[in-house]
């Protein structure tokens, strides 16, 4: 056997850094105190940051829709737009940062974020090995909830994805360690606190929202320690709300049953650790239209950032087809933001507008292409479907 005493030295030493690195994480998340009350609030700041590719496109439309909807508000200095740059891959690659500093420090002075998609760099790629944008944010911010809502009337599927969004596969996914050229490690990160304060607050929207079963999806049976704390933990949490029914499911075979359609449509809300709910709320989403007609939200005590589902869609921007971009994602993210925030009856107006130019009248169509309807054009009938509600 060769000897790798080297190797391993090195690898630990890597691997003590990481475990310091999560303690103090820890005691962050245990010291954090309540969650921020917008309506105590003398200004919300909405930042309005683009990312990449078709990024700034679709961010914009949500900005135009926001701008309408909030017009009196924002005239009275209750509502104030901050348009952040600076989160392109080219920035990014520039400061060898997943956020550069100075772009953070904009994002520290807003209370809610609007942001596009961004490009994360993968094997092949010409850009160097950074870290996620949106891992980043996640957790400097300590946006410890991702919510994505998926609501398919006519099938009968009404479900809300909670997935957890700091810790799990992603908390150090580029972080990982190459012990020797055959051997490579990378680290799953389960915590007590971020275990129960995600299942609080999926248990708390059922409750609110009526919904009396919880179903909670991991990988317990194999990924034993860390899935298996998640699990108990979630579990734990569910016995505090006992008119809701608590269940727990596999991953594997939960993704099965959301395309069984004699199963599917008894399920209401899921509680996920992160890379599970990132795989799972894509397939839901396409349930719904696909990924381009899905928002999420990142929730957090301080701080809230909303977002598309998809990509930057670099291809998009490469073949001169950027201003074709289907602007939904956002719109729908806005849906989120505007609730979040305390203007229920906006997002009520612009959640029914979004129904109407999607699914019911489809006056333009976004295809993409030049066979459908440019980004501009549907925001602007998006606009117009606003002022007849």
């Amino acid at each position: 056997m060769a000897n790798y005493e080297n190797q391993i030295k090195s690898a630990v030493e890597k691997y003590e850094a990481l475990l310091r690195s999560q303690l103090e994480r820890v005691e962050k998340i245990n010291a954090a105190g309540d969650a921020v009350d917008y309506s105590k609030m003398d200004k919300i700041v909405i930042g309005i940051c683009g990312g990449d590719g078709i990024g700034p496109i679709i961010t914009d439309a949500s900005k135009k829709v926001l701008e309408y909807l909030l017009a009196d508000d924002v005239k009275s200095g209750k509502i104030e737009f901050k348009v952040i740059d600076g989160l392109t891959i080219e920035n990014r690659v520039k400061h060898m940062q997943a956020i550069p500093d100075e772009v953070m420090e904009e994002l520290y002075k807003c209370d809610v974020i609007l942001k596009g998609p961004t490009t994360t760099p993968r094997a092949g790629d010409p850009w160097p090995n950074i870290e996620s944008a949106n891992v980043a944010m996640r957790k400097k911010l300590d946006l410890f909830a991702n919510v994505r809502p998926v609501k398919v009337p006519d099938k009968g599927i009404d479900w809300t994805f909670f997935r957890e969004n700091t810790e799990g596969s992603y908390a150090v996914g580029s972080q990982g360690v190459n012990v020797t050229d055959d051997l490579a490690l990378d680290f799953c990160v389960t915590t007590t606190e971020g275990c129960n304060r995600i299942a609080r607050l999926a248990y708390e929207y059922a409750r609110k929202n009526g919904k009396n079963r919880v179903s909670i999806v991991t990988k317990a049976n194999i990924i034993k320690t860390t899935d298996g704390k998640f699990l108990r933990l979630c579990e734990e949490v569910g016995k505090e709300y006992p008119e809701i029914e608590t269940d727990n499911w596999f991953i594997d075979i939960m993704t099965a049953k959301l395309v069984d359609e004699k199963r599917r449509t008894a399920f209401q809300v899921f509680i996920l650790p992160n890379l599970y709910g990132d795989i799972i709320t894509d397939e839901a989403a396409e349930f719904q239209g696909g990924v381009g007609t899905a928002g999420s939200a990142n929730i957090g005590k301080k701080y809230a950032m909303f977002e598309a589902i998809h990509g930057s869609a670099p291809r998009m921007i490469t073949e001169g087809r950027g201003k074709y971009a289907d602007p939904c994602s956002m719109l729908r993210a806005t849906v989120m933001l505007l609730s979040h925030i305390g203007y229920q009856e906006e997002s009520d107006r612009l959640a029914r507008a979004l129904d109407i130019c999607m699914f019911e009248e489809k006056k333009l169509v976004v295809t993409g292409r030049d066979t459908g309807a440019t980004c501009e054009e549907f925001t602007a009938y998006v606009n117009e479907t606003l002022k007849k509600i």
